[in-house]
C-alpha cells in the first residue's frame, strides 16, 4: 500500500490525536481481540486488517514515530525508514501471538515460567524557557520508580531462608482454567495466583518488600533535552522505567517537555515570529532595526515603504531543527507600524507641511484592496 493511500493511524485505533499511551494502548488492544484470526475465520480481510491495526500502533505507541507522522505524515516516516515491516511474522497467528504472547507488550502478562516480563513505563514531566529549548539543557528529573528490592536482591525471601516449589501450580507457574465464548469452551492459560507466576514461593518472605522483590524507590537522572525541542514532545530513555521480572528487561522512561511561553518571541514550527515596532516615518523613510534574539543581536532591514502587517525574515535566526545539526527556521519579524502621539507644536507644524505635499501617486500601490484586506486579516 503506497504512503498515499494508507490510512491515519488515529483513524485506524478510533482515538483522538491527542490520546495518551494509555488509550492508545487500550484501543489497540480491544481491535486486536477482535480482528484475532480464530475468530474473524470467516473473513478473508482480517489478516490485512489486524497488520494495519499493528502498524497503527506500531506509529502512535513510539514517541519518536508519532511525531514524526504528526509533522509529516506517512512519507516521513517511510523517508525516516521507519515503516515496520511484519512479514518476518509469518502467518498472521505468529503476528498475533508476537503483540499478545510472552511477557511484556501492548497487553502485559507474562512472566513466570512462561518467559520473563518487561517492566512497566514512567512518565514524567519538564518545564523549561523557550531560550532552553533554542539551545538545548541538561534537566535533572525526579521519579518514583520500581526496583530490585535492595534486601532480598529480587527472590522475595529473608536472606538465608529457603524458596521451595509453589504448591497451588506445582511449579509451573501456570495455571489453567476454562472460560465459556460465544465460540465455544476456551481454554485458558493464566498466571498462578500464588507465586504470581514464578513457581515458587518463599517460606518466609522478605519484610522489607514483602515477598515480592521488588520495591518503590526514589531516582534520580540527568536527560539531555536536545536543542529545537518543542512543547508537548518526549524525549524515551531506555531502561530507565520499573524493573522486569525474572530477567525481563526494565521500562523505559518518557519525559514530556513543557515550554514555557516567552514574552516577546512565538514560535511557529522551526520558525520565531515577533513584533517590529516601526515609527511611521521611518516606515515610510526605511530603516534598520536591532533586537536581541534568543541567540544574540539581529538586524532587520526596513525597505522604505514598508506597510503594517508585512512580514520581513532573517534566514537561519529561528528554532535548530531537531535532530538535524546546522539546519534552523527563520527568524520572521511582523511589521506594527506606530502612528505617533502626544507631538509638539513643531512636530505638528512638520506633519502638516508634509501632508500638504502628498499626492495621489505617493499612495498608489499595485496591491488589490482584496489583497490588502488578507494581508492586514494575517491571511
Amino acid at each position: 500500500m503506497s504512503s498515499s493511500t494508507k490510512r491515519d493511524p488515529y483513524e485506524i485505533l478510533g482515538v483522538a490525536r491527542d490520546a495518551d499511551e494509555t488509550v492508545i494502548k487500550k484501543a489497540f488492544r480491544r481491535l486486536a481481540r477482535e480482528l484475532h484470526p480464530d475468530v474473524n475465520a470467516h473473513d478473508p480481510q482480517a489478516e490485512e486488517k489486524f497488520k494495519e491495526a499493528a502498524e497503527a500502533y506500531e506509529i502512535l505507541s513510539d514517541p519518536e514515530r508519532r511525531a514524526t507522522f504528526d509533522r509529516y505524515g506517512h512519507d516521513g516516516l517511510r523517508g525516516a525508514g521507519a515503516a515496520p515491516n511484519f512479514d518476518g511474522f509469518g502467518s498472521i497467528s505468529d503476528l498475533f501471538d508476537a503483540f499478545f504472547g510472552g511477557g511484556g507488550g501492548p497487553f502485559g502478562g507474562g512472566g513466570g515460567r512462561g518467559g520473563p516480563a518487561a517492566g512497566g513505563d514512567v512518565a514524567v514531566q519538564v518545564e523549561i524557557d523557550l531560550a532552553e529549548a533554542f539551545t538545548g539543557v541538561k534537566q535533572q528529573v525526579s521519579f518514583e520508580v520500581v526496583g530490585t528490592c535492595s534486601t532480598c536482591h529480587g527472590n522475595g525471601a529473608t536472606p538465608g531462608t529457603p524458596i521451595r516449589a509453589c504448591e497451588r501450580c506445582g511449579g509451573a507457574g501456570r495455571l489453567q482454567a476454562v472460560r465459556r465464548t460465544p465460540f465455544g469452551q476456551v481454554v485458558q492459560t493464566v498466571e498462578c495466583d500464588t507465586c504470581h507466576g514464578d513457581g515458587r514461593v518463599p517460606e518466609q518472605p522478605c519484610t522489607t518488600c514483602r515477598g515480592r522483590g521488588r520495591e518503590v524507590t526514589l531516582s534520580e537522572l540527568d536527560v539531555d533535552i536536545p536543542a529545537g525541542i518543542a512543547d508537548g514532545q518526549r524525549i524515551r530513555v531506555s531502561g530507565r522505567g520499573h524493573a522486569g521480572e525474572l530477567g525481563g528487561p526494565a521500562g523505559d522512561l518518557y519525559v514530556l517537555v513543557v515550554v514555557r511561553p516567552h514574552d516577546r518571541f512565538l514560535r511557529d514550527g522551526d520558525d520565531l515570529v515577533t513584533v517590529l515596532d516601526v515609527p511611521a516615518p521611518r516606515a515610510a523613510l526605511g530603516t534598520t532595526i536591532e533586537l536581541e534574539g534568543l541567540d544574540g543581536p539581529v538586524t532587520f532591514t526596513v525597505p522604505a515603504g514598508t506597510q503594517p502587517g508585512e512580514v520581513l525574515s532573517v534566514r537561519g535566526r529561528g528554532v535548530p531543527v531537531l535532530r538535524r545539526p546546522g539546519r534552523a527556521g527563520d527568524l520572521r519579524g511582523v511589521v506594527n507600524v506606530v502612528i505617533p502621539r502626544r507631538l509638539s507644536k513643531e512636530q505638528k507644524r512638520l506633519l502638516e507641511q508634509l501632508a500638504g505635499t502628498i499626492t495621489e501617486d505617493n499612495l498608489r500601490d499595485d496591491e488589490t484592496m482584496v489583497g490588502k484586506l488578507r494581508r492586514l486579516m494575517g491571511q
